[in-house]
């Protein structure tokens, strides 16, 4: 059902069929309201003529013209208050409202965006075959409304549906990176907290090597043990070397060698000289 708001007259208007096939009308009318009537009784009125409606085609889905405003806007508010009006008492029955602007149902109906009431008026006759034009040109609009969003309306509903998944997929996403930066942000702050507890003294463990583990007895046997004289290795090869060379050039031949320290032969002591005797001759 095409919705085609205003104050005076609200054109509404029904249409059967679906995209590449015949279209079928099934009703077309306008719902009036005073113009010297106040602005909350003219509001009453399109409402209850919208329900009266809406009760007698039960439509699979509503159609409004879409309001924008060019340069006379105190005709405009009344308009956009209109299809509230209309706007409501649909989603009050759950059922699906699309907004189509004046250029789009122009360009459905007659493959121009600035076609005039008349010529949309002549296509719609057209298109639903009847013997003349919908009186009055709102009734016509309301009829284009329709015939727009059986052509168009489902294509846009299909996008509109792919688009909220696409995006409702594409929040999820971003969620789930989310909690997973956060899980990496809190376990690295807790390895960051270990680790300076770790370095603090009161987080940090004596080790067996610091001063701080080592007991009084053990750092005096340490102190003892620094102060004794230590043999490297190689002073140890070193006299290992020269004891063996010591006992070797002491040991008698084919005999074992000991570890005797080499003693200086005594010279035997010469017996001293006897006095010659001198030959005396008589």
């Amino acid at each position: 059902m095409g919705v085609d708001p205003g104050l005076t007259r609200c054109g509404v208007g029904a249409v059967e069929g679906r995209p590449g096939a015949p279209l079928t009308l099934l009703a077309v009318g306008v719902v009036r309201t005073g113009a010297d009537e106040e602005l909350g009784a003219r509001l009453v009125g399109i409402e209850a003529g919208i329900e009266q409606w809406l009760d007698e085609v039960r439509p699979d889905a509503v159609a409004v013209e879409r309001v924008f405003s060019q340069h006379n806007v105190r005709t405009v508010m009344g308009t956009a208050q209109a299809a509230g009006i209309a706007v409501l008492c649909a989603a009050r029955r759950g059922l699906p409202v699309a907004l189509h602007t004046p250029s789009e149902v122009k360009a459905a109906i007659t493959g121009s965006g600035t076609a005039d009431k008349k010529q949309i008026g002549a296509m719609v006759t057209r298109l639903l075959r009847l013997k003349e034009m919908p009186k009055p040109a709102d009734a016509a609009d309301a009829l284009a409304l329709a015939i727009c969003h059986v052509w168009r309306g489902g294509a846009q509903h299909r996008l509109a549906q792919a688009m909220a998944g696409a995006a409702r997929g594409t929040a999820s996403t971003r969620a789930a990176g989310a909690r997973a930066a956060g899980a990496r942000t809190v376990g690295a702050r807790t390895l960051g907290a270990r680790i300076n507890s770790a370095r603090t003294p009161e987080g940090r463990t004596p080790d067996a090597r610091t001063p701080e583990a080592r007991t009084p007895e053990a750092r005096t046997a340490e102190g003892r043990a620094s102060d004794a004289p230590t043999d490297t290795l190689a002073d140890l090869t070193g006299r290992a070397a020269m004891a063996a060379g010591t006992a070797a050039a002491g040991a008698p031949s084919g005999g074992p060698a000991t570890h005797q320290q080499d003693v200086p032969a005594k010279t035997p002591a010469k017996p001293p000289a006897k006095p010659l005797k001198k030959d005396v001759t008589p």
